[in-house]
């Protein structure tokens, strides 16, 4: 790998990290100014928004004919956002929920990611494939919407102090024309800064004679999940835990139905060599024990404590370990 690659890869990480940054901000705003609510803004421009990443860089992808870098993107990113952010950031601060995530939301990231594995089997997610999954993203966010709405009425003040929302007190951030500008060079930065990721990739298969499965499940997948880890352990580090698993979860569900929707809308994802033969499906069994692993070290104490976040990292190491090993 050379100095240029380096580079290109580091900007476009760069980019990756503040373009989404300044599109969640600029969005969020914008639609605070607009009169919409914490909650809405919550529930679809903030979710939307951080997980642009992943979906530019899927997308970007499969354009590019790189399917597989698209597919093992959203498979690595989620098993680095429950592994290794969550395990970091409980090492820093034990990482508490609420039993919700563990009766529901877990449960339902488990039956997606099962319904993923089903379409695959016939080593391709068409168009059509595609157009359930992104259903599925809008169904969620309008059942979140509506569970929002009922609890904000049971409680009035807490959706509302709970979701994740940029400030807007600014001077400039309140001008109209600023938080178009903040969305539409968040934009070009996610998306420059995507297609120097892919490229970066590919120049990594080249030269280190890997296939696109591993570095979309490591390097690319590790690239798109740095705004969540950074922000994660500072936070962590900083004992204000506005990060959560049921953020980490929420992302991930994102990732499986936004992402392999809108990508497979796009181009159909082919899976190269064969679900089973290319030995994604592995992959997709990693990433579904390690998604239920919270389930599992949660279901009493509702709390991730530093030895099981040491655990939850341990499982990332061997991993990539293995992935490294077999290519």
């Amino acid at each position: 790998m050379t100095i240029s690659h380096l580079i290109a890869f580091t900007a476009g990480l760069l980019l990756l990290y503040y373009g989404a940054g300044w599109l969640v901000r600029g969005a969020s705003t914008l639609a605070r100014s607009l009169g919409l609510s914490p909650m809405v803004i919550g529930l679809t421009v903030v979710a939307f928004g951080t997980s642009a990443p992943e979906l530019v860089v899927s997308l970007v992808s499969a354009v590019k004919g790189k399917s597989m870098i698209a597919l093992g993107n959203v498979v690595g990113s989620n098993i680095c956002n429950i592994a290794l952010v969550l395990g970091l950031t409980a090492v820093f601060q034990p990482v508490k929920t609420s039993r919700i995530v563990i009766t529901r939301d877990i449960p339902l990231m488990l039956a997606i990611s099962a319904y993923l594995l089903l379409l695959s089997f016939n080593s391709v997610i068409g168009r059509i494939e595609g157009v359930t999954l992104f259903g599925g993203i809008l169904a969620y966010t309008w059942f979140n919407y509506k569970v929002a709405v009922r609890v904000s009425r049971a409680m009035p003040g807490l959706v509302g102090e709970a979701a994740i929302v940029p400030p807007t007190n600014a001077g400039l951030m309140q001008k109209t024309w600023m938080q178009c500008l903040m969305i539409v060079g968040g934009t070009a930065g996610v998306v420059v800064g995507a297609d120097l990721l892919v490229d970066a990739a590919v120049s990594v298969m080249s030269v280190l004679g890997v296939n696109e499965k591993f570095v979309g499940l490591t390097v690319v997948a590790f690239g798109t999940s740095v705004p969540e880890l950074a922000t994660s352990v500072v936070a962590a580090m900083k004992k204000e835990m506005d990060i959560s698993l049921g953020n980490l979860v929420g992302s991930n569900v994102f990732n499986l139905l936004s992402v392999v929707g809108a990508t497979a809308m796009v181009r159909p994802i082919a899976i190269a060599g064969g679900f089973v033969g290319s030995g994604l499906v592995v992959d997709y069994l990693v990433m579904m024990t390690i998604s239920a692993l919270p389930w599992v070290m949660m279901r009493g104490d509702l709390t991730i404590s530093r030895r099981k976040g040491l655990i939850l990292i341990g499982c990332y190491v061997a991993y990539v370990i293995f992935l490294i090993f077999k290519s």
